[in-house]
Protein backbone atom coordinates (compact mmCIF):
# COMPACT_ATOMS: atom_id res chain seq x y z
CA UNK A 1 0.00 0.00 0.00
CA UNK A 2 1.23 3.15 -1.06
CA UNK A 3 1.72 5.77 1.81
CA UNK A 4 2.20 9.71 1.90
CA UNK A 5 2.66 12.21 4.62
CA UNK A 6 -0.42 14.44 5.49
CA UNK A 7 -0.32 17.76 4.49
CA UNK A 8 -0.75 19.59 7.08
CA UNK A 9 1.83 17.27 9.78
CA UNK A 10 4.05 18.77 12.15
CA UNK A 11 7.17 17.95 13.96
CA UNK A 12 8.15 18.99 17.53
CA UNK A 13 11.29 18.07 19.17
CA UNK A 14 11.10 17.46 23.06
CA UNK A 15 13.19 15.63 25.81
CA UNK A 16 12.46 13.62 28.61
CA UNK A 17 13.21 14.46 32.17
CA UNK A 18 16.19 15.40 33.49
CA UNK A 19 18.31 13.61 31.61
CA UNK A 20 17.29 15.12 28.63
CA UNK A 21 17.00 12.15 26.08
CA UNK A 22 15.40 13.22 23.21
CA UNK A 23 12.05 13.01 22.41
CA UNK A 24 10.08 13.22 18.74
CA UNK A 25 6.38 14.19 18.59
CA UNK A 26 4.73 14.25 14.97
CA UNK A 27 1.23 14.66 14.31
CA UNK A 28 -0.70 14.31 11.30
CA UNK A 29 1.94 11.84 10.21
CA UNK A 30 0.13 9.67 7.38
CA UNK A 31 -2.44 11.62 4.49
CA UNK A 32 -5.11 8.37 5.13
CA UNK A 33 -4.66 6.95 8.33
CA UNK A 34 -8.09 5.38 8.31
CA UNK A 35 -6.09 3.25 5.29
CA UNK A 36 -4.08 1.54 7.85
CA UNK A 37 -6.83 1.06 10.55
CA UNK A 38 -8.42 -1.02 7.53
CA UNK A 39 -5.17 -2.95 6.82
CA UNK A 40 -5.38 -3.82 10.56
CA UNK A 41 -8.61 -4.93 10.67
CA UNK A 42 -7.73 -7.32 8.13
CA UNK A 43 -5.11 -8.40 9.61
CA UNK A 44 -4.69 -12.18 11.62
CA UNK A 45 -3.34 -10.52 15.27
CA UNK A 46 -1.76 -13.40 17.27
CA UNK A 47 -0.15 -13.66 20.97
CA UNK A 48 3.37 -12.63 22.21
CA UNK A 49 5.95 -14.47 23.86
CA UNK A 50 7.53 -11.08 24.75
CA UNK A 51 6.10 -8.99 27.35
CA UNK A 52 4.04 -6.93 25.34
CA UNK A 53 0.76 -6.86 27.06
CA UNK A 54 -1.50 -8.05 24.16
CA UNK A 55 -1.41 -9.32 20.40
CA UNK A 56 0.46 -8.03 17.52
CA UNK A 57 0.35 -8.10 13.59
CA UNK A 58 2.84 -7.50 10.86
CA UNK A 59 2.60 -3.96 9.51
CA UNK A 60 3.00 -3.88 5.96
CA UNK A 61 6.55 -3.33 4.07
CA UNK A 62 5.59 0.44 2.84
CA UNK A 63 5.15 1.22 6.01
CA UNK A 64 8.81 0.77 6.73
CA UNK A 65 10.39 2.65 4.01
CA UNK A 66 7.78 4.99 4.60
CA UNK A 67 9.42 5.81 7.87
CA UNK A 68 12.43 5.63 6.56
CA UNK A 69 11.56 8.87 4.25
CA UNK A 70 10.39 10.47 6.91
CA UNK A 71 12.94 10.47 9.70
CA UNK A 72 16.25 10.17 8.32
CA UNK A 73 16.03 14.06 7.87
CA UNK A 74 15.40 14.49 11.87
CA UNK A 75 18.06 11.70 12.37
CA UNK A 76 21.05 14.32 12.85
CA UNK A 77 19.16 16.99 14.75
CA UNK A 78 16.81 15.81 16.76
CA UNK A 79 18.98 12.11 17.78
CA UNK A 80 22.54 12.75 16.68
CA UNK A 81 22.54 10.43 14.24
CA UNK A 82 23.71 10.12 11.02
CA UNK A 83 20.98 9.25 8.29
CA UNK A 84 21.22 5.57 6.65
CA UNK A 85 19.12 2.99 5.80
CA UNK A 86 16.96 1.52 8.06
CA UNK A 87 16.81 -1.97 9.56
CA UNK A 88 13.60 -2.99 11.17
CA UNK A 89 13.81 -5.59 14.32
CA UNK A 90 10.29 -5.10 14.45
CA UNK A 91 7.46 -2.89 13.08
CA UNK A 92 4.11 -4.07 14.07
CA UNK A 93 0.60 -3.19 14.32
CA UNK A 94 -0.40 -3.68 18.33
CA UNK A 95 -2.81 -4.17 20.55
CA UNK A 96 -3.40 -3.75 24.20
CA UNK A 97 -5.90 -6.59 25.59
CA UNK A 98 -4.58 -8.17 29.08
CA UNK A 99 -6.55 -7.26 31.84
CA UNK A 100 -4.92 -5.20 34.63
CA UNK A 101 -4.75 -8.15 36.90
CA UNK A 102 -3.06 -10.34 35.10
CA UNK A 103 0.21 -8.54 34.79
CA UNK A 104 3.06 -10.04 35.51
CA UNK A 105 5.52 -7.37 37.66
CA UNK A 106 7.51 -6.20 34.52
CA UNK A 107 4.52 -5.62 32.70
CA UNK A 108 3.24 -3.03 35.75
CA UNK A 109 6.83 -1.26 35.43
CA UNK A 110 8.48 0.65 32.58
CA UNK A 111 10.50 -1.40 30.34
CA UNK A 112 13.49 -0.83 28.24
CA UNK A 113 13.63 -2.62 24.36
CA UNK A 114 17.42 -2.44 24.42
CA UNK A 115 20.63 -0.85 26.09
CA UNK A 116 22.06 1.04 23.30
CA UNK A 117 21.34 4.61 22.45
CA UNK A 118 21.45 4.17 19.09
CA UNK A 119 18.29 2.61 18.60
CA UNK A 120 14.96 3.80 18.17
CA UNK A 121 11.51 3.17 19.18
CA UNK A 122 8.19 4.78 17.66
CA UNK A 123 4.65 4.81 18.27
CA UNK A 124 1.70 5.33 15.85
CA UNK A 125 -1.14 6.20 17.44
CA UNK A 126 -4.36 4.79 15.12
CA UNK A 127 -6.89 4.95 18.00
CA UNK A 128 -10.11 7.64 18.63
CA UNK A 129 -11.17 6.58 21.56
CA UNK A 130 -9.69 7.96 25.28
CA UNK A 131 -7.09 4.72 24.97
CA UNK A 132 -3.95 7.00 26.69
CA UNK A 133 -0.94 7.49 25.19
CA UNK A 134 2.93 7.08 25.99
CA UNK A 135 4.46 8.47 29.40
CA UNK A 136 8.48 8.18 30.33
CA UNK A 137 10.10 7.71 34.02
CA UNK A 138 12.72 8.17 36.38
CA UNK A 139 13.63 5.39 38.83
CA UNK A 140 13.44 6.92 41.72
CA UNK A 141 16.02 4.56 43.64
CA UNK A 142 18.86 4.75 41.03
CA UNK A 143 18.19 8.53 39.33
CA UNK A 144 18.13 6.57 36.19
CA UNK A 145 15.70 7.86 32.87
CA UNK A 146 17.87 5.52 30.72
CA UNK A 147 19.51 2.25 30.72
CA UNK A 148 22.75 1.72 29.14
CA UNK A 149 25.50 -1.25 29.17
CA UNK A 150 27.41 0.90 32.50
CA UNK A 151 23.59 1.35 34.29
CA UNK A 152 22.44 -2.13 33.74
CA UNK A 153 23.70 -4.30 36.95
CA UNK A 154 22.64 -1.99 39.34
CA UNK A 155 19.31 -0.87 37.89
CA UNK A 156 18.18 -4.58 37.29
CA UNK A 157 19.63 -5.73 40.46
CA UNK A 158 17.51 -2.76 42.37
CA UNK A 159 14.46 -3.86 40.48
CA UNK A 160 15.15 -7.39 41.79
CA UNK A 161 15.12 -6.31 45.11
CA UNK A 162 12.23 -4.56 44.23
CA UNK A 163 10.01 -6.95 42.97
CA UNK A 164 9.95 -9.10 46.45
CA UNK A 165 8.58 -5.45 48.03
CA UNK A 166 4.85 -4.45 48.83
CA UNK A 167 5.47 -1.19 47.04
CA UNK A 168 4.69 -2.34 43.17
CA UNK A 169 1.59 -0.56 41.90
CA UNK A 170 -1.04 -3.07 40.98
CA UNK A 171 -2.34 -2.57 37.10
CA UNK A 172 -0.64 -0.71 34.16
CA UNK A 173 1.64 2.22 35.71
CA UNK A 174 -0.09 5.53 35.58
CA UNK A 175 1.40 8.76 37.55
CA UNK A 176 3.86 8.49 40.38
CA UNK A 177 4.95 5.27 42.53
CA UNK A 178 6.86 4.66 45.08
CA UNK A 179 9.29 2.93 42.69
CA UNK A 180 8.63 4.96 39.88
CA UNK A 181 8.41 9.15 38.87
CA UNK A 182 6.68 10.13 35.84
CA UNK A 183 9.15 12.61 34.19
CA UNK A 184 6.83 13.31 30.46
CA UNK A 185 3.65 12.04 28.82
CA UNK A 186 2.80 12.05 25.34
CA UNK A 187 -1.30 12.21 24.68
CA UNK A 188 -2.52 9.25 22.44
CA UNK A 189 -3.90 11.22 19.26
CA UNK A 190 -4.78 9.62 16.30
CA UNK A 191 -2.46 9.45 13.58
CA UNK A 192 -0.03 11.01 16.11
CA UNK A 193 3.67 9.33 15.96
CA UNK A 194 6.27 9.31 19.18
CA UNK A 195 10.19 8.45 18.82
CA UNK A 196 12.43 7.97 21.34
CA UNK A 197 15.47 6.17 22.27
CA UNK A 198 15.05 2.58 23.13
CA UNK A 199 16.77 2.99 26.19
CA UNK A 200 14.68 5.26 27.68
CA UNK A 201 12.21 4.05 30.19
CA UNK A 202 8.61 4.19 29.10
CA UNK A 203 5.25 2.53 29.53
CA UNK A 204 1.41 2.86 27.84
CA UNK A 205 -0.44 4.93 29.75
CA UNK A 206 -3.25 2.49 29.81
CA UNK A 207 -6.62 2.91 32.00
CA UNK A 208 -6.52 0.28 34.49
CA UNK A 209 -10.41 -0.31 34.89
CA UNK A 210 -10.84 -0.19 31.32
CA UNK A 211 -9.64 -3.34 28.83
CA UNK A 212 -9.29 -2.14 25.31
CA UNK A 213 -11.09 -4.49 23.36
CA UNK A 214 -9.35 -6.71 20.92
CA UNK A 215 -10.35 -5.04 17.84
CA UNK A 216 -8.61 -2.58 15.62
CA UNK A 217 -11.65 -0.77 15.13
CA UNK A 218 -12.52 0.28 18.68
CA UNK A 219 -9.33 -0.89 20.16
CA UNK A 220 -6.36 0.58 21.33
CA UNK A 221 -4.30 0.22 17.88
CA UNK A 222 -0.75 1.39 17.54
CA UNK A 223 2.08 0.89 15.30
CA UNK A 224 5.30 -0.08 17.01
CA UNK A 225 8.87 -0.22 15.25
CA UNK A 226 12.15 -0.90 16.48
CA UNK A 227 15.29 0.80 14.65
CA UNK A 228 18.75 0.85 13.89
CA UNK A 229 19.90 2.91 11.35
CA UNK A 230 22.49 1.33 8.94
CA UNK A 231 25.35 4.12 8.02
Amino acid sequence: MLLNHHPGLQVRKLSIGTEGAPLLVIDNLVSDPERLVRKAARSHFVGQASMFPGIRAQAPLSYQRFLETTLNPLLKECFGLEPGRFVFPMCHFSLVTLPAEKLLFLQRIPHIDSLRSEGLATVHYLFHADWGGTAFYRHRRTGFEYIDEQRRKEYFDCLEQESRGSDVADGYIGEDTALFERVAKVEGVFNRMVVYRRNSLPSGSIDKARVPPADPVTGRLSINTFIDVVP
